[in-house]
This record gives C-alpha cells, structure tokens and sequence, in this order.
C-alpha cells in the first residue's frame, strides 16, 4: 500500500528512475529522522545512502550494510565522488562550514534549520549557492504541506474575509535533561560562535517559518520590521518564552507568542486573522480548521517530502518548497533574537517547577492563556503588564542589514 507521504510524492511529480546517491551528515538527534526517511526511499528505490559522516559512531544497524562511515564531512567527500544529495542534520553552529563544504562539490544541500546562526553567515551562504548553481533546501518540513495551498485558495476566495493579520502559538514542554543532551542546547554562543538555540530559531522555528510563509514573507526584502521580547525560566542563555512581533513589507502584522515552559505540550499553531472569519492551521498535523458565522470545517491534508522535492529539482527543475532564498525573512528574526539584549530571567516566584531531578520541567505562571492573549491582541508580554514581564520590545535595526 501506498504510503501518504508516497502518495503526496508521487502528485508533486517527485518519482525517479535512478537512485539518487545521498551522503548524511549528523545521524545523531534529529539525524535519526533523516535516516528513517532514507531507509523509506531507499526501500522504494529513490535513494541510496552511500555514506554517513559523524565523530559520533551509528547504532549498530542504524545504517544500510553498504554505507560507509566516516568521522566528518572532508574525510567523506574525499573518499565519496558523485554524490546527488547531502544533507546537513548537525549542531547549529556548525551549518555554515559544512553547508559551504557540501556546496563545493556537484550535489544538491538539504540543510536543516535553522539554515545557519546569523545573517552574515547566511549571507555567505546564499552567495556560495548561487555561485555553485546547486540547490540548496532548508528543513522546514511544515512548508511541504498541502494545507498551505488550501490557505491560499481561501485567501483568494474571501472564505475569512480580508486578512487582518497571524498569529503563530506554541507551548511545549522541554526538562532539565533536554538542556543537557549536548553543549551547545539552550546557548547563544559557544567560545565566541554564535548558536543562538532560543524557543523561536530552534525547537518552534517552524511556528515562525509557517507564519511567514503563510503571510508572503519569504525573502528578507518581504519584511518592515521584527520586535523581541525574550525571556527565560531555565537557566539558560538563551530565550525559552518569547514574543516575537513582525511586521511585513505589505504591512501585515505576525505575531509569535512561544514557549517551551508549558504545562503540557500543545501541538502548535498558526492563526489567520479575517474581517469575517479565522483559520487554524496545526502545522505538524496538516489539519486546518475554518471558522466562520456560517460554518466550521475542518480537514487534514497531505505532505510533500522535501528531500524527494529536492531530487526532483536535481533531476528536473523542480521548484524547491523551502529553498534558502525563501529562508531569507526568517533570517532576519533569527538575527534580530540573536542581537537582542540577554533574555531576562522571569522572578522565580512565578515559576514552578514539575517533576523530579533532570525530568524536571519549568512552568511560566499563566503562560497559556499569556499566549493565546499576545496572539489575539499582538501585543507583547510587557504590553499585556504581565507580572514577570520586566523586560520591553527590543526593535531590530534592518537599516543595519
């Protein structure tokens, strides 16, 4: 039986006669995703991983017999010619240097988000893409989903009326252990590196990347202006509860209420805003929900695969669903959290904590409904006078882009 995925493959136009010969760097966290997914396509005869690249050795039997191993990226490419695809699933603050590498040979780069720690970097990058003429697609996979076509033909339609602006919300749950899987989990630097590991570039990004989208904003030119507001209940670097406030070039306002302090994981979610209506969109679930005085309709849709999108560039021109280009306006909201002042600490007394030892996990006081307020109004966490708000809306310069 056809899979959904398969199936949305095979309407995209994304089936092939040759097997693409993919490299994976990063088979750790969230490479382990990248490697079922590759062990799909392999079975279907799409793909064929040649050869992985980690200093961090596989689970025995994580990989085909017929990959080889190697510790980095220089030792594989050296040893591995012809490559159709690499795909870069690593530490943040290592994308730059091994997305540049990838691009210096012939195969295409799926990159994972977020694509790199700062807008300089991106920039080289960008540079780096169009000089190799290779195509470079960003991992975020909520933007392969055929909801965001569904969203479209509404818009044009008048379903919700005008569009009076989004909201993205997102509250999850992450513990103490979830900071201590690796070095680099809740910094905004490593040794004078920039990772910039916050609520809204890593864990929600796609809140984020799905609101843009959503709201035309794909380039860094699609953006006026970006507001933050961090803060943090860990004892982290970086943001763990944030309000991001974005404004589009085409003057639509986007507003990013997220954390990952909740009291329960919530699958997240993008609201449009009409004159005469709203739609919910729950992005990791591809259902969307429409609501309007005459009805309430509800459906869930299927989902484009992007590294058989990007084959099928490779192969045929295909348009990229999440191309780097298009990764450009969420750069500029990378950037601006990155350049903001420190997150500022929330007053433990409106903090508790639940659970015991490293599955102990920080809940804001009112986070919830702090949420789906900062959404609805746009308005950030000092705006709304929360009591642990003690910090204000950090306005991002792009002149200084």
């Amino acid at each position: 039986m056809e899979t959904a995925t398969e199936a949305a493959g095979s309407a995209a136009g994304t089936s092939f006669t040759t097997a693409g010969r993919v490299a994976l760097v990063g088979v750790h966290g969230f490479g382990t995703h990248h490697l079922r997914n590759l062990d799909r396509l392999q079975t279907a005869g799409k793909v064929d991983l040649v050869a992985v690249a980690d200093p961090q050795p596989p689970a025995p039997g994580a990989l085909p017999p017929s990959a080889a191993v190697y510790a980095g990226l220089d030792d594989l490419l050296k040893a591995t010619p012809d490559l159709d695809l690499v795909i870069v699933a690593t530490p943040i603050q290592t994308h730059a240097p091994l997305a540049l590498a990838a691009l210096a040979t012939d195969a295409e780069l799926y990159l994972e988000k977020p694509p790199v720690a700062s807008l300089a970097d991106f920039k080289r990058l960008r540079e780096a893409a169009a000089a190799s003429g290779r195509g470079v697609q960003i991992g975020f996979q909520s933007l392969g989903s055929h909801a965001l076509k569904a969203i479209e033909d509404l818009l044009a339609a008048g379903t919700i009326g005008t569009l009076e602006g989004i909201s993205a919300t997102g509250r999850w749950v992450r513990d103490r252990a979830y900071y201590k899987r690796s070095r680099w989990a809740g910094k905004r630097s490593i040794n004078g590196m920039d990772v910039v590991d916050g609520v809204a570039t890593n864990p929600l990004a796609h809140a984020v990347a799905t609101a843009l989208r959503i709201a035309g904003a794909r380039t860094t030119a699609d953006v006026a202006s970006v507001e933050t507001e961090l803060y943090r209940a860990n004892d982290i670097e970086s943001d763990d509860t944030s309000v991001i406030r974005i404004q589009t070039a085409a003057g639509l306002p986007i507003t990013c209420a997220l954390t990952i302090c909740a009291s329960e994981s919530v699958e997240p979610y993008v609201t449009l805003q009409g004159s005469a209506g709203t739609a919910v969109f729950h992005y990791t679930e591809d259902r969307l929900t429409v609501l309007t005085a005459a009805a309430r309709n509800e459906e869930e849709y299927g989902r484009d695969d992007l590294t058989e999108n990007l084959l099928a560039h490779r192969a045929r021109g295909v348009p990229l669903i999440s191309s780097l280009e298009d990764s450009g306006a969420f750069m500029l909201v990378l950037e601006a959290v990155r350049t903001a002042p420190l997150p500022a600490p929330i007053d433990p007394a409106y903090v508790r904590w639940e659970g015991e030892g490293d599955a102990a996990h920080a809940v804001v006081a009112g986070i919830e409904e702090a949420l789906e307020q900062a959404g609805r109004e746009h308005a950030t966490f000092s705006e709304l006078g929360l009591p642990w708000a003690a910090a204000a809306p950090a306005v991002f310069d792009l002149q200084a882009c």
